[in-house]
């Protein structure tokens, strides 16, 4: 076994564990919505803030999000979301496992698989930005520390993908 198709399953193994850990998040938001949805309004609606920081909500309350409508919008914008990253995940996936056996092109099967790794590292980065917009690091800490983590777990499989 050369060293070049040693890398390219460490880069198959590295994209499946990404689809794998989403694929479960997504499982639960399709069919256990309440797990996520009612801590998503928690933030939206800066809850734990205005109970906890009540100096700090008066000043930022104007960002809150209350309509429920909205809320599930978000809610599902965000599912839909992480649908896209699973499907690119699971092909990049497929295509690198493929490419290990010289059946898919090597560089398509990479940049599949980059393309996965972006929309995974996207999507945590993603709740980091907004999470800061409505003061989540005040009594979401766990959330937070959760999406930085996920973050870096995408941003060191892109990094593997793009020099390995």
């Amino acid at each position: 076994m050369t060293q070049e198709i040693m890398l390219l399953i460490t880069q198959t193994a590295s994209v499946f564990m990404l689809a794998s850990w989403l694929s479960i998040g997504l499982f639960e938001n399709i069919f256990f919505p309440e797990f996520n949805r009612r801590f998503t309004n928690e933030v939206l609606e800066l809850t734990r803030i205005s109970k906890e920081y009540p100096e700090v909500y008066a000043l930022v309350k104007y960002r809150c999000i209350t309509n429920q409508a909205v809320q599930n919008a978000i809610f599902w914008a965000i599912v839909f979301w992480q649908f896209v990253a699973v499907a690119v995940l699971w092909a990049g996936t497929i295509s690198l496992l493929l490419a290990v056996f010289n059946l898919f092109e090597i560089e398509k099967a990479l940049a599949i698989g980059l393309l996965g790794t972006l929309l995974f590292t996207m999507t945590w980065a993603g709740f980091l930005i907004v999470g800061n917009w409505f003061c989540y690091w005040f009594c979401h800490g766990e959330g937070q520390n959760t999406h930085f983590q996920m973050t870096l777990w995408g941003t060191a499989t892109s990094i593997l993908m793009a020099v390995g």
